[in-house]
C-alpha cells in the first residue's frame, strides 16, 4: 500500500476520535510529522535493494598483471553493477579454472586460452575431473594477448625460443598458467613432452634469482601482459644478468603457431633493460564465469557487463595499459566453447552505433613513445 494512502487512513481515524478542534489539529501535525519519518525508513528498508553484492574474481600472483585487471574491474566496473568485487592473487590459470568451479563467492576468474583449450581436450579424452571442472563454464569475453617471456642469463649461447629444447627449464608454480604454456609450447615446438627431471616449479623471483646465483636453471618461463610488474622493478644493468629469447621463423616456431600468435616484447615497456623490441609468442586471456542459472546471479553479471560497455573508456584511460588492446567484440570461439548468455547480450549490444560513436580516450605523446595507443 502507498505510503500516502495509509496516511490518508490513520488522518481520518484521528479525525473521527478527536474531532476538528485544537487537540486534532495538532495531533495530526504531530502525526504528519511522524509519519513522514516512519515511511520514510519504511520505504527504504523494503525497496528493492541495489546494496553491494560480495563477488570475488580470481588472478595471479600479485607481482603479474591479471591482478591489476581485476582491480581495474572492481575499481571501474562492479559498482555501478551493485557487486563489491575483490580481486584475489592465485597461483594462476588452473588454480582459477578449479576455485570459479567450486569456491562458493568466486562468480569470476582470469584464464588462458590454452589453459582453456587444455582442460576442453583432456575431457574429451576422457578425463573425469577436467570435464567436471570445465563444462559447466563459460567465455564473458576474451580480453588481450598475453606475452610468453623466455628468460636466460645475458652470457647464455641461446639466442631463440625454438633452441629451448632439453634445457632446464622453469616453468613457474604447479597449477601456473605460465605452466601449462610451457609444456604445451614445448610439445607443440619439439613434438615431444618436457623431460620431468629438466623441469622446475619456483616462483618467478625465485627462479629468476637462481638463474643467475647458482645457475641450476637455464631457462625461465614466464607469461604476463606487458608492462609487468615482475620486470618493470628491474634497475639500470640489469642486462648484465638477464637477456629475453626471441621468436624465429624456424619450423618449431611454425608448428607453436597454430596454438600462439605472434607478438612482441617492447623496449618502451622496460626502457631499463631493454634497448629494442624482442619478438616472441603471445596467448589470449579470457574472463571467465560459471553457467549460473539462478536469475539473481544473471542478473548481477548482465549489469557487471552493461556496465563493463558504459565504463570501457575509463577503463582503457585510467586502467592497466592492456585495456588498450581490448576490443568489446565478441569473436567467433573455438570449437566447444561457448559465451555466457547474459553476458553475451550485453557486450553485443555494445557494438551498436550508440555505443561505437563513444570517442575513446586521446592518444597523448606519452601514449606514443611508449607504443600504448591503439591501432
Amino acid at each position: 500500500m502507498a505510503a500516502d494512502t495509509l496516511l490518508s487512513r490513520l488522518v481520518r481515524a484521528l479525525q473521527a476520535r478527536l474531532g476538528r478542534d485544537g487537540a486534532y489539529q495538532g495531533a495530526v501535525s504531530r502525526l504528519r510529522g511522524f509519519a513522514v519519518v516512519f515511511f520514510a525508513l519504511l520505504m527504504c528498508a523494503s525497496a528493492p535493494s541495489r546494496a553491494q553484492l560480495q563477488y570475488n574474481i580470481v588472478t595471479a600472483s600479485e607481482n603479474g598483471t591479471y591482478i591489476q585487471i581485476g582491480r581495474d574491474l572492481a575499481t571501474y566496473v562492479a559498482p555501478a553493477a551493485g557487486i563489491e568485487l575483490r580481486a584475489l592473487s592465485s597461483k594462476g590459470s588452473v588454480e582459477n579454472m578449479k576455485r570459479l568451479r567450486d569456491e562458493p563467492g568466486t562468480k569470476l576468474a582470469l584464464v588462458q586460452s590454452d589453459v582453456y583449450q587444455a582442460f576442453k581436450d583432456l575431457a574429451a579424452r576422457g578425463n573425469l575431473e577436467a570435464g567436471r571442472i570445465v563444462r559447466p563454464l563459460r567465455v564473458v569475453m576474451p580480453l588481450y594477448d598475453e606475452e610468453i617471456y623466455v628468460v636466460t642469463r645475458a652470457d647464455s649461447p641461446l639466442r631463440y625460443i625454438s633452441e629451448i629444447r632439453d634445457q632446464r627449464i622453469n616453468i613457474g608454480p604447479i597449477g601456473s598458467g605460465s605452466g601449462i604454456t610451457a609444456s604445451t609450447l614445448y610439445q607443440a615446438m619439439f613434438g615431444v613432452p618436457m623431460t620431468e627431471a629438466n623441469v622446475s616449479s619456483y616462483t618467478n623471483e625465485e627462479a629468476l634469482v637462481r638463474l643467475v646465483r647458482d645457475r641450476s636453471v637455464d631457462v625461465v618461463i614466464v607469461v604476463a601482459g606487458q608492462p609487468a610488474a615482475l620486470f618493470l622493478g628491474m634497475e639500470q644493468g640489469v642486462e648484465k644478468y638477464f637477456k629475453l629469447l626471441s621468436r624465429d621463423e624456424s619450423p618449431a616456431t611454425a608448428s607453436a603457431l597454430v596454438t600462439y600468435s605472434k607478438s612482441a616484447i617492447k623496449a618502451s615497456s622496460y626502457p631499463n633493460w631493454l634497448s629494442a623490441d624482442v619478438p616472441t609468442l603471445g596467448v589470449k586471456t579470457l574472463v571467465v564465469t560459471y553457467d549460473y542459472s539462478l536469475s539473481h546471479t544473471r542478473g548481477a553479471l548482465s549489469r557487471f557487463a552493461k556496465s563493463l560497455c558504459e565504463n570501457f573508456s575509463i577503463l582503457q584511460a585510467k586502467g592497466h595499459p592492456k585495456w588498450r588492446d581490448v576490443s568489446l567484440k565478441l569473436p567467433a570461439l573455438s570449437p566447444g566453447w561457448s559465451y555466457y548468455p547474459p553476458t553475451q547480450q550485453q557486450l553485443s549490444s555494445c557494438m551498436s552505433p550508440l555505443h561505437a560513436a563513444r570517442p575513446q580516450p586521446n592518444c597523448t605523446f606519452q601514449d606514443r613513445v611508449m607504443g600504448l595507443c591503439g591501432k
